[in-house]
């Protein structure tokens, strides 16, 4: 989750200077030619099924290719802060889609938490005159916000093929696949002529740090947890964007955006508290 909140800020460098499509490629790349050299130390566990590449292509389809069109567009217009504010909402939406297709347990309580946590994002949004480091944080937001609902669609399906793939296989195959995604629309779109040393190291920051580390930490704790309860772990990514780009990009949350903050961290408590009174205790939680 960590690194996951660094990448907002490393996206936001890259996309100063080159088209988010072609950056989101390049991470691609590199993600890729880093788990080439690391495959044969971490030997990914691979059972594949007749039938598995609907799940596998759905899981791809979802995250990397629909996530990253959704969030580089998002921080073309809105701040990497207010991006990573917006991923506050993930657990609550993970919890709510668990009940429907894994058949999770779900309070009412947790209803009323998804509410709070939208109209908090809604709220930092609207409260927001246009900036440098965010044109049109409406949009920006809402596009974050689609993301979102990507990453719930990646969540369950990841947690549903963990049974037979390693967490290395599956990031594996989403870099390939997604790589595979963004190469046409990385060609058709123009090249700088430069990167600065900042931009270039922020891609290869995303795609041999974030996308081995971030994916592969996080597909192998699906692994081990109730989906719900991985996505729960989500909360730590408002929180270190924040801080990050605060620190890195010297953006700043007006008063009324830091309350709506509050608003959506109240709507993930809501929505995580009966959770974690419910489920049993796991020995690698």
């Amino acid at each position: 989750m960590l690194l996951w909140g660094s990448s907002f800020v490393a996206l936001k460098i890259a996309i100063l200077e080159a088209n988010p499509m072609l950056v989101v490629f390049g991470r691609m790349a590199i993600a890729c030619l880093t788990f080439l050299a690391l495959v044969r130390i971490f030997r990914p566990r691979f059972d594949y099924r007749p039938g598995d590449w609907k799940a596998l292509s759905a899981l791809a389809f979802c995250e990397p290719c629909l996530y990253f069109v959704f969030e580089a567009l998002a921080l073309q217009y809105t701040s990497a802060a207010q991006a990573g504010m917006v991923t506050a909402t993930l657990p609550v939406l993970i919890a709510v889609a668990a009940v429907v297709f894994l058949k999770e347990h779900i309070h009412r309580r947790q209803w009323t938490g998804l509410s709070l946590a939208i109209a908090g994002v809604i709220w930092m949004s609207l409260d927001n005159p246009p900036s440098a480091h965010a044109p049109n944080a409406l949009l920006g937001n809402f596009l974050e916000f689609m993301a979102m609902c990507m990453a719930v669609g990646y969540t369950l399906i990841a947690k549903v093929l963990m049974v037979r793939y390693s967490a290395f296989a599956i990031a594996a195959l989403q870099s390939f696949l997604g790589m595979l995604f963004f190469l046409p629309l990385a060609a058709f779109v123009e090249w700088p002529d430069t990167l600065s040393a900042k931009a270039l190291a922020s891609v290869i920051y995303l795609g041999a740090v974030v996308s081995l580390g971030a994916y592969g930490l996080y597909n192998y704790a699906l692994a081990s947890l109730k989906a719900s309860t991985a996505g729960a772990y989500v909360n730590l990514i408002p929180v270190a964007a924040v801080l990050m780009a605060m620190l890195v990009l010297d953006e700043r949350l007006r008063l009324a955006q830091w309350l709506a903050c509050g608003l959506i961290f109240a709507g993930v408590y809501l929505g995580r508290e009966d959770l974690k009174a419910a489920q049993p205790t796991h020995s690698t939680h």
